[in-house]
Order: structure tokens, then sequence, then C-alpha cells
């Protein structure tokens, strides 16, 4: 990346990361996805129960490895059989000790934003588990929640659904149906059954200090 851009993202990211701090969240840096690893394991301990939601962001940053080392006891849902078990792992989360996740949007002043389908990412990460940690790529950074929301109906959830095989509007012309309406509201949508615009989470200053940490990656990472 050329010197001078990066310089200007660090800038913004800083930015970001004091107002996590404001809002009782931890902030971390991780110049590239290569370091975001060694980080996600200084937060961990040794026989942690361990697990984490869908996420690209997780994947292109090699977790893998760390979560399947056999220091921790690692829920992993892509392990399940049936539809019946995956649904034990994700209730499982919410006696994890550690729950990893990406957001699907972060505003400047270090609010948290994000919408699920099935919201087994957005209810863990708003209650249960010990502790949540959040990877994020730079890309996700926004002005305000309204900004925030048009990157959900434009940029995180038509390509989410591609990836998913859920059939939506968003998914075949590329963004939110409600974005026809010029007075559209964050909860407008399509009413297809594989919509995964369902349920929506703005964590802002947290009552419980440090619970959540975020990683902010100075590369683009997931959707």
């Amino acid at each position: 990346m050329d010197i001078n851009k990066k310089a200007i993202i660090e800038k913004r990211i800083n930015k970001v990361g004091e107002g996590l701090k404001k809002n009782n969240m931890e902030f971390y840096y991780a110049p590239t996805k290569n370091d975001v690893c060694p980080i996600v394991e200084s937060l961990m301990k040794d026989g942690d129960i361990v697990t984490h939601g869908g996420s690209v962001s997780i994947n292109e940053c090699g977790l893998s490895e760390l979560l399947n080392s056999g220091k921790y006891i690692y829920l992993d849902r892509s392990k399940a059989s049936t539809p019946e078990e995956a649904v034990k792992i994700y209730r499982q989360a919410f006696s994890a000790n550690v729950f990893l996740s990406s957001a699907n949007a972060i505003t400047e002043d270090g609010v948290l934003y994000n919408v699920d389908g099935n919201s087994n990412r957005i209810a863990a990460i708003a209650y249960g588990p010990d502790s949540v940690i959040i990877i994020a790529g730079y890309n996700k950074i926004v002005r305000d929640l309204k900004e925030a929301e048009i990157r959900v109906k434009t940029t995180a959830a038509p390509p989410n659904c591609v990836r998913l095989d859920c059939k939506t509007y968003c998914g075949e012309t590329g963004q939110c149906v409600s974005l026809k309406k010029s007075d559209h509201q964050m909860s407008d949508g399509c009413s297809g059954d594989g919509r995964i615009c369902c349920n929506y989470l703005i964590s802002a200053q947290q009552r419980h200090k440090g619970r959540i940490k975020v990683i902010i990656v100075g590369e683009e990472l997931g959707y």
C-alpha cells in the first residue's frame, strides 16, 4: 500500500480506536491480517471455550490453525453434521469464554453495527460469552449509523447473500430493495424467506468494560 494512503488510514483507525475506548471497549491495531493471530492468541487463555459466528474476515486472517491447535475447547460449527447439531453449537456459544466475530460496520465515534439473519452472532455479541473479540478491516469504518445502514444494504448484505445462497433482491441486483424509497428506514428490506437482515444490533457504550475487544486491521477484509 502507498505509504501516504496508509498514514491517513492509520489516522482514521486511531480516531475510531479512541471512540471505542471511550465506549468501554478495548482497541487493538493490526497493520496486516498476518498480525491478527498473535493479538487474538494474547487475548485468550489455554483451556478457553472458543467459538465464532460466520465471518469471511476471520477466515481471511487464517485463525483456523490457532483455533485447532489443541490449546482451546473449540466449538466448530462447520463440523456439525445436522442442522440440529449446528443449533446446539449456536446455543453453547452463550456459555463460551471467547466469541470471535467481525462487524458489519464501525462508526468513527466507536459504535459497532451488526445485522443478522439467524441472529446467533449478534445475540452472542450482546450477551453471554465472557469475552467478545471483533476483527474488522479498515473498510468497515463509516462516519455514522446512517452510513452503516447504507453499507450493509449495498456492500455487506448482497455478497453475503450470494455466499450463503440466499435468494434475495439484494443478492440479485446488488443492493437492498428499500433503497428505491427516498425515506427508507434502517429495518426496511425485502420480504423473501432468504432475507439475512432480520435483527439489528448497535453496540454503543458498554456496561462491562473490556468485555468487547476490537481489532481493526490496516487492510480490507470481508464484506
